[in-house]
This record gives C-alpha cells, sequence and structure tokens, in this order.
C-alpha cells in the first residue's frame, strides 16, 4: 500500500479548459475561470469557465429536445441497458473518477473507490432495473350503465420533463447518480449543476455516459455560481422538477422558486442527526458506533451523526477512550491508501466548522478534544468532541458538517428521546443497544426520515432515503423514487 500515482488520463484531464457539457459535447463557455482547488494543499489544479444564461438556454434547449426527440423514442428496457453501460464504464475507470473525485473535495481515496464509485455502480444498476416496472394500474370502477355500455379506467405513470438535479460538494458522483439515474428510467432528460468546488467529476461522467450511447441531450452539465445558475434553470420554462441536495437555508430559496413555477421539488436539506446509546453497552461499544456515525469522510455525510445521547455512568469514560481514538487519526495525504484523516472539502467551510467550535466553547461547552488546525498546507482539522452544558447548546441544534460531536449525558431514556425529536431537522437517527425490543420501539418514536439500529450511515439502493421536517421532502431510489420522477395519469373510457 502506498500514495496513488496520478494516472495520466488524470494529468491530462486537469489542464483542459473545462467548462459544461451541453447536447453531447465539450463546451467552454465563456464565463470567468473559477479555480479549482485541492483541499489538501490549497493550491490550483484545474479552472473551469462560469456558465450563465447562454449556458443555461443552450442545456434547456438540449434536454427539451432529447425529450420530446430521441430519448423519447428509446425503448424503456434500452434505457436500463444504457445505465448498465455506464455503470460499466465507471467500473473501467474507477480509479480515474476517484482521483478526480478525491483532488477535489478531499475525500480519502479508499472513500472514493470503496464508497464514491462502487456504490455509485450500485445505484446505477438499481436504477436499471426498474426498466420495464414503472407502470401504472387498471381500477374497477363503478359508473351504472345507462344503457349497455361499459367503463373501463387505468393510470399511467408519465415523464416530468427536463429535471434540473442541483448537487452538493461532498459526493458529487453518487448524489448526481442518485438524481439523474432515477430520472432517467422514468423518461425525463437531465441538467446537473454541481458544486463549484467539486465540478470536475461529473464533466467526466457525461463524457463517459456520451461514449456509450446516450443520446446528446440527454445528460447535461452546467457549472457556475449556484446563486447565478440555480434561479435561471429553475425560472425556465422547460424546468419540469427540481431536486436539491444541500443546505436548509438554500433548500428553502430552492423550494419557494419552485413552488411559484407550481413544479415538483424534492429537497434533501441534511440535519443534525442524532445517535442514542443504551446502558448496556460497553464503553469499547460505544466508541465503535460513534466513530461509524460521526467521523467518516470527516462528517461530511449528510446523514452523519452530530449530536449523541450517552447515559450519565459512562460519558467520562466514553469522552476519554473516543480521544484516544481520535488521536490516533493522523493527518495525511487523502491519496494515500492508509489515510483516515483527509481535510475538509474547501476554505470556507473549515473557517464555518472552526467558528462553531469556537462558539461552543464561549457559550460554556467544553472541548474535550481536538477541533484545531495541524500545523502544515490544507484544509485540515483535527477531529474534536465538545461535552455540551445543556441540550439548549447551540452545538447541540446546529449543524456542523464537520468532524464534530457533540455529547450529552441523559438520566432517563425517555428524556433522550424527548430532546432527539426537540430539533427543526429529522433527516436520520441511530439507536445502539442490545435490547432489540427497545430499539424497534424507540424507532417508531424518534422523528427523521431514516433511523438506525445498531449501524449508521450505511444506504442501501432498496431502501428510501430523505427527511421530514427542516431536512427536506421526497425521497431518493428505493421504489418511492417512482413518485417523485413521474406524474400519474388517469384515463377512463367509455365502450
Amino acid at each position: 500500500m502506498g500514495r496513488a500515482q496520478l494516472l495520466t488520463t488524470v494529468s491530462e484531464f486537469l489542464p483542459r479548459d473545462h467548462g459544461h457539457f451541453i447536447n453531447g459535447q465539450r463546451r467552454s463557455g465563456s464565463g470567468t475561470r473559477r479555480p479549482v482547488v485541492d483541499p489538501a494543499s490549497g493550491k490550483r489544479i484545474a479552472e473551469v469557465h462560469d456558465g450563465g444564461a447562454a449556458e443555461v438556454t443552450a442545456a434547456m434547449a438540449a434536454a427539451q429536445a432529447a425529450f420530446n426527440g430521441e430519448w423519447a423514442a428509446t425503448p424503456t428496457l434500452a434505457r436500463g441497458n444504457l445505465l448498465l453501460k455506464l455503470a460499466a464504464a465507471l467500473e473501467a475507470h474507477r480509479e480515474e473518477l476517484a482521483q478526480l473525485e478525491t483532488l477535489c473535495s478531499g475525500k480519502t481515496i479508499a472513500l472514493s473507490r470503496g464508497l464514491e464509485l462502487d456504490q455509485s455502480v450500485a445505484f446505477l444498476r438499481y436504477f436499471a432495473g426498474w426498466a420495464g416496472k414503472i407502470n401504472g394500474e387498471t381500477l374497477a370502477v363503478s359508473i351504472p350503465p345507462f344503457a349497455d355500455e361499459k367503463y373501463r379506467a387505468f393510470t399511467v405513470r408519465e415523464p416530468l420533463g427536463v429535471v434540473v438535479g442541483i448537487l452538493p460538494w461532498n459526493f458529487s458522483i453518487m448524489i448526481a447518480v442518485w438524481k439523474f439515474a432515477a430520472a432517467l428510467i422514468c423518461g425525463n432528460t437531465v441538467v446537473l449543476k454541481p458544486s463549484e468546488y467539486t465540478p470536475l467529476t461529473l464533466l467526466r461522467l457525461a463524457e463517459l455516459a456520451n461514449e456509450v450511447g446516450f443520446p446528446p441531450g440527454t445528460l447535461n452539465v452546467v457549472n457556475g455560481d449556484g446563486q447565478v445558475l440555480g434561479p435561471l434553470l429553475i425560472a425556465h420554462p422547460a424546468c419540469g422538477k427540481v431536486s436539491f441536495t444541500g443546505s436548509m437555508k438554500t433548500g428553502r430559496v430552492v423550494g419557494d422558486a419552485a413552488s411559484q413555477r407550481g413544479i415538483p421539488v424534492t429537497l434533501e436539506l441534511g440535519g443534525k442527526n442524532a445517535a442514542l446509546f443504551l446502558d448496556d453497552l460497553s464503553v469499547e461499544e460505544m466508541v465503535d458506533g460513534i466513530m461509524e456515525a460521526g467521523y467518516l469522510n470527516q462528517g461530511q455525510i449528510c446523514s452523519s451523526a452530530e449530536r449523541f445521547y450517552l447515559p450519565a455512568g459512562k460519558l467520562d469514560a466514553v469522552l476519554q477512550a473516543l480521544s484516544l481514538r481520535l488521536a490516533a487519526l493522523k493527518p495525511d495525504s487523502p491519496l494515500d491508501d492508509d489515510c483516515l484523516l483527509g481535510p475538509l472539502a474547501n476554505a470556507p467551510h473549515l473557517e464555518k466548522v472552526q467558528g462553531l467550535i469556537a462558539a461552543a466553547q464561549q457559550d460554556g461547552d467544553r472541548l474535550v478534544f481536538g477541533g484545531t488546525r495541524p500545523a502544515g498546507e490544507g484544509y485540515y482539522l483535527l477531529p474534536a468532541a465538545i461535552a455540551a452544558r445543556s441540550a439548549d447548546s447551540a452545538i447541540m441544534q446546529q449543524e456542523t458538517f464537520g468532524p464534530v460531536g457533540a455529547f450529552l449525558a441523559w438520566q432517563q431514556e425517555e428524556q433522550a428521546l424527548q430532546w432527539i425529536n426537540d430539533s427543526p431537522y429529522g433527516l436520520s437517527a441511530s439507536v445502539w443497544t442490545h435490547d432489540l425490543s427497545k430499539a424497534l420501539r424507540y424507532s417508531e418514536g424518534i422523528q427523521a426520515g431514516t433511523v438506525w439500529i445498531n449501524m449508521h450511515n450505511i444506504l442501501d439502493p432498496a431502501l428510501p432515503f430523505g427527511g421530514i421536517k427542516g431536512s427536506g421532502n421526497g425521497r431518493e431510489f428505493g421504489s418511492a423514487f417512482i413518485q417523485d420522477y413521474t406524474r400519474l395519469k388517469s384515463v377512463m373510457m367509455r365502450y
């Protein structure tokens, strides 16, 4: 094992004149060149032209033409076969895409390979399996005949048109797959808007989609400032749906804009996710669960736990053992095969997380471990553990989206459940115990879109994912995606 050496294809891809992918072709555009920065070094590795009204118009027109033309004429099973071909292409280019992802997001190369790429392949194959299965129903109606006529009714699922996908920087490939694969298998076409921090991987993925045979205009990518492109994309007459993953603040803006146009919107807005540990677990078991739930990918996962509720009698011992475990995570190049602690994804996010840690200390919460920057270049931050002074502490309420765990002791399990639900968020939670009866009962009482038992952050394509309350609406994958990417039409006839 060692440090991954950049492939020739990666080294040749980075200095290209990057911009957009529209109607089956690379398009550099004429907008301002935006630097792409490697979080591990803080240095520029590429540049991408910002898009504007011209690129939005071109991409939406291409997607609309494909929806009404070649993609509409593509047989359903052929659409699924194209997704399978794209899955094979991602497997064949696994290392190339993983290296690009790590260079842009700071994700460790092990996670880029084993989670980002491998799961993207799995999700593509899952959605491909829905080809030919997105159907309506034949219904028995109760209309009495006036003579000898009869009545028959049925429903059909129809695509929405052009789907706009607005993406975050933490899993730029996998979350894009969730959106465009669901949209395409339902018969829609897609325009994707990547994060400004991670624009490269989707440009390469769009090229691969073109190479395996997706018709021009089926899958388009437009890069640039989200505050500029987002409103333009949503307001475009061809936009039939918006799917957004990001912050609650931006999600509300996106939701309001879609609502004004009367188009459907799926919002996945993160959360202040909770993990409840019951007293029958050992200290070691609790620490294992905390590491899994809260510190994977430096906590930069929408569903990661950020607030931890532990029995009062074990809190100090758990924090002491956790500090030793966190101290063993040494900052390293994310391109190193054995790296366990990479950088945060970008400078503004690092500054935000540092500010939340400082505010917690000023608020009277106790920093038990970490929370400081190590010497050297890049956007590294030592993982932090904070003992909260109360359930009302800001660190127990505000999303950090970083390697920061906030801990609070409970005296009674029912009080912990109340604390968990006393949040504007409702994306995910987990319960950790050997008592399966309690775990199932508590999973029923917790207000969240996903509740894990003795696990956290593990997703499967068959299981719908999404939030409630301020964490959004709609669901990704599972069978639930069909409702979000199609419209239901009723047909009745007399004969």
